[in-house]
């Protein structure tokens, strides 16, 4: 299972999106500092993971509050496998243990879950239950919430390169954006209008390289496990202040509004 399959969401030139006035419609967030966060406090990193658990319930309820129909979680990434093994071992426990505690939370709150990644490198037990929270999900619609695990922004442009080169060669699809996009494991959503990355660093890391072409980048230095709502928040007022041109001046975008 490499991903998971959906409609394309079109191509050419990029269009605006028409969320709520000044809120992003797909929010996409890299969830760094966990183990920053505990060894600062003289804690085993796995503390840190645990308690950046309950940041992502708090990031969930946040973005239901405010309107957002998408959120994408980094949660790991194909370069996290080098990690040591005992925390990598300790984070697909957390997998697990989340998975199994969460999925009813989120059936209530209405919220869609979906896993994309390199799902295949995972336990069999692991894989059923992403499948089980996937199935038991797939009719909320107040939110959608993608996981992206064992996944990595290149793996996903090459298989979906593969797909698309021999569906295209058959004539099977249009030999252009529209086309390749219907492979790539993210074309059941819009592309991020907004990332967010914690814990200091300014830079994507792999993340959805096709798909950040026009989102906003806002990077803070607050770690995962410490970025709540009020964190959430500022990301939401400092987007709304971005202007969203798509390739149009300032002068276009009044004259359209006006």
């Amino acid at each position: 299972m490499n991903g998971v399959a959906g409609a394309g969401n079109g191509g050419g030139d990029p269009q605006p999106p028409a969320p709520r006035p000044g809120i992003p419609r797909h929010v996409a967030i890299i969830m760094d500092g966990n183990g920053r966060w505990a060894t600062s406090r003289r804690l085993p990193r796995v503390a840190g993971h645990s308690r950046g658990v309950d940041a992502v319930r708090t990031a969930i309820e946040s973005s239901i509050a405010a309107g957002v129909e998408y959120l994408t979680l980094f949660a790991f990434s194909s370069e996290n496998w080098k990690r040591p093994p005992d925390e990598v071992s300790v984070l697909m426990r957390l997998f697990v243990s989340s998975l199994q505690r969460e999925v009813d939370n989120m059936r209530r709150n209405g919220v869609r879950l979906r896993v994309v990644g390199q799902i295949e490198t995972f336990e069999p037990r692991l894989r059923e239950l992403i499948a089980r929270a996937q199935e038991q999900s797939a009719g909320n619609t107040r939110l959608n919430l993608t996981v992206c695990a064992s996944y990595g922004g290149r793996w996903d442009i090459v298989q979906a390169a593969q797909r698309f080169a021999e569906q295209s060669a058959s004539g099977a699809c249009p030999a252009d954006e529209a086309g390749f996009e219907r492979y790539l494991s993210m074309s059941f959503a819009p592309d991020p209008d907004l990332l967010i990355r914690t814990g200091g660093e300014r830079r994507i890391s792999n993340f959805l390289i096709w798909q950040m072409a026009y989102a906003e980048l806002y990077f803070t230095d607050a770690l995962w496990p410490d970025f709540g709502r009020a964190e959430f928040t500022t990301a939401l007022e400092w987007y709304a202040q971005r202007e969203r041109r798509f390739g149009r001046t300032s002068e276009q975008l009044q004259r359209a509004v006006g």
